[in-house]
């Protein structure tokens, strides 16, 4: 929240920002594999932000004060109740979507983590309704509008 000073009224007034659409919002998103040739996916529920009912990987923002590592490893802790084995940065990309007809701002780190099948929960019930694993050449759908492009900037890498 910012006090902005309004010259008129000599008065100040409180403004709510939001991430990503005020300003440009930082988040980690994040491929689990198995090891084994499968990616975990997670249904995206009513409760969500934006692209509710779709398959999604995992991703959150980064909070203050975090390191790149720090964030990722919290939200895949968060989101999937477990630490990754092996962690690999592939590359930032910048997000230029729409929400609600308004344009939004993300950088999105985009990461790649191998995960023990055996230990992975449903972390967050309340945006998840369900967690599943498939095969990384065939994707779910309906999907998250970044995931097409964000799988392919991971697969390039060699990562995946």
């Amino acid at each position: 929240m910012i006090m902005n000073h309004d010259q008129d009224s000599k008065e100040y007034q409180e403004h709510d920002l939001k991430r990503g659409v005020d300003f440009i919002g930082v988040t980690v998103a994040f491929f689990c594999h198995d090891g084994k040739g499968n990616l975990l996916y997670h249904w995206r529920s009513e409760n969500c932000r934006d692209e509710q009912n779709r398959w999604d990987v995992g991703a959150g923002s980064m909070e203050f004060g975090e390191t790149f590592e720090e964030a990722v490893r919290r939200e895949i802790k968060e989101e999937y109740g477990v630490e990754p084995i092996k962690l690999t940065l592939i590359r930032a990309n910048n997000v230029l979507r729409q929400h609600n007809g308004k344009p939004t701002h993300w950088i999105c780190l985009i990461f790649v983590s191998q995960v023990d099948p055996q230990k992975v929960i449903v972390g967050d019930p309340l945006k998840m309704t369900k967690i599943q694993w498939f095969p990384i050449n065939t994707p779910p759908s309906p999907r998250h509008s970044m995931i097409d492009e964000h799988l392919r900037i991971a697969r390039e890498s060699g990562a995946l």
